[in-house]
């Protein structure tokens, strides 16, 4: 085998390569989100889990049944009334847009239309 240095080369560039993601994750370099929730309150509209991967629908869902069908009952959890209103509702609990809805969107790289329509909330700190 004449080309037996460049063979072994390319061969270990090869598994460099092909296990760089590994090593990268590894390494603990990756930013997770960390939203920061700026209220006593303690309980959200639906458990947490649901809130962390379905949050979307569940605007969606208000915003047709507030809109399309005038639906303004405000949702009650644990004796405690809910509005039906994503700067009344979500934002009197999760007061910093930047903190808390920017932390996640950005780490999954979604834009959300929320604020195509809504003002953007004034920030607290």
């Amino acid at each position: 085998m004449y080309d037996k240095g460049k063979v072994l080369t390319g061969l270990a560039i090869f598994v460099i390569i092909v296990t760089f993601p590994i090593w990268y994750n590894a390494s603990g370099s990756e930013h997770y989100p960390n939203p920061k929730i700026l209220t006593k309150v303690k309980d959200c509209v639906m458990p947490l889990a649901y809130m962390r991967s379905s949050h979307m629908k569940l605007l969606v869902d208000w915003r047709d049944e507030v809109l399309r069908d005038g639906n303004r009952t405000k949702v009650t959890v644990d004796g405690v009334k809910y509005q039906r209103s994503l700067q009344d509702g979500c934002m009197y609990c999760h007061k910093s847009k930047t903190k808390f809805c920017d932390e996640c969107h950005k780490y999954v790289g979604t834009e959300p239309y929320c604020w195509d329509c809504h003002f953007v909330p004034k920030e607290t700190d």
